[in-house]
This record gives C-alpha cells, sequence and structure tokens, in this order.
C-alpha cells in the first residue's frame, strides 16, 4: 500500500534548514518519494501550526522510512535539527 511522508515544521535557522532543504528533497526522490505539497497555502483547523507543511508519497510505508534512514537523508536532516521544531511521521493510505 501506499505511504504519506507527512512533515509539520517551524523554521528557526533559515539559514541551517536552507542546508536540510537541499540534502532532503534529492534523497526523498532517490528513493521513490514524490512531492505532492511541500510549503503551500494551508489553513489550520485543530492542534498546533506550523508554518511548513510537506507531503510525499511513497510506494509504502518501508519505502518512506527506509528513505528515512538512509544515509542521504540523514545527513541533510543532521542540518534540521537545531535548525526547527519539526513532527515528521508516515501514514500508509488506503489506495
Amino acid at each position: 500500500m501506499p505511504a504519506l511522508w507527512i512533515a509539520h515544521v517551524t523554521v528557526t535557522d533559515e539559514e541551517a534548514y536552507a542546508k536540510y532543504a537541499a540534502l532532503a528533497g534529492p534523497a526523498v526522490t532517490k528513493h521513490g518519494g514524490m512531492f505532492i505539497a511541500r510549503a503551500g497555502r494551508y489553513v489550520q483547523l485543530e492542534g498546533r501550526d506550523r508554518p511548513r507543511n510537506v507531503v510525499a508519497k511513497f510506494a509504502s510505508v518501508e519505502a518512506a522510512e527506509a528513505c528515512y534512514h538512509s544515509p542521504e537523508y540523514q545527513e541533510a536532516l543532521s542540518y534540521a535539527r537545531g535548525a526547527s521544531e519539526r513532527e515528521l511521521m508516515i501514514v500508509e493510505t488506503s489506495e
């Protein structure tokens, strides 16, 4: 079953986070992910507001998780730590 990688982010250091974004995009693509929403308009209805929201689609939960644990993504993530407050989850779709 396909899966969605969903991130809700507040950037606290634009310069460091830009380094993360430059590496994270290619890492997601390399592992079969396709961005379907990336920092576009949103409406916060409930819960904590995070101004940056990203959704990527993967072939499976396992593929999305493998991407997260990959050396490429972990290198990118080293720039996001300390440069953002974020939640990241993987959700299997019902397709």
